[in-house]
């Protein structure tokens, strides 16, 4: 089992329809010398490329969520109805995909964010609890935009925006926190 210090974050990376702004914002928090997340990147541990199979870059996911001790989803517009990742029986590793690392069928049908949520769902801090927080890229929080594998076991669910549109540190700072003492 591999030593679990590291802080996991799922979100569509895509820079013109999905969150990186988002995600862009949280890395800004956590290298300030002013503002403090604190977290240790689990994307630091292995790198993936576009042009890898679906189920060589789901392996590479499972080893950092392997290294995660907390588990960040953002929610955006398309969050739930991303199918990146997901395998179909024309992809050249489907058939590989089974006996690749024991996940079998999940690692075949599931999206790439689908594969992280229920990753991040199957595995307990040491008080046999997931350390999960979901932040939505927006001014409110809107479950039914959340997967359902981590809506109910969420520690927090917390818009990153102010009403006025900036980003809304205290709010982020807080869900955070969460993750430290539970």
């Amino acid at each position: 089992m591999a030593y679990r210090n590291k802080t996991y974050i799922a979100a569509d990376w895509d820079e013109k329809t999905g969150d990186k702004d988002a995600v862009d914002q949280l890395y800004k928090w956590n290298n300030s010398n002013y503002w403090g997340l604190d977290f240790h990147d689990a994307h630091d541990l292995t790198t993936s490329r576009d042009s890898s199979k679906n189920c060589t870059i789901k392996s590479s996911l499972d080893k950092r969520l392997d290294n995660s001790k907390n588990f960040v989803l953002i929610v955006g517009e398309h969050t739930k109805s991303l199918r990146s990742g997901k395998c179909t029986e024309t992809c050249d590793s489907y058939s590989t995909c089974s006996s690749s690392y024991g996940y079998g069928e999940a690692k075949k049908k599931f999206s790439y964010i689908e594969f992280e949520c229920n990753g991040a769902k199957s595995r307990n801090d040491d008080d046999g609890k997931p350390r999960v927080i979901v932040l939505y890229n927006s001014k409110t929080v809107n479950k039914t935009k959340c997967l359902d594998s981590v809506k109910g076991i969420a520690l927090a669910h917390t818009a990153m925006k102010k009403n006025d549109g900036s980003w809304d540190y205290q709010g982020v700072k807080k869900a955070f926190d969460l993750l430290k003492i539970n």
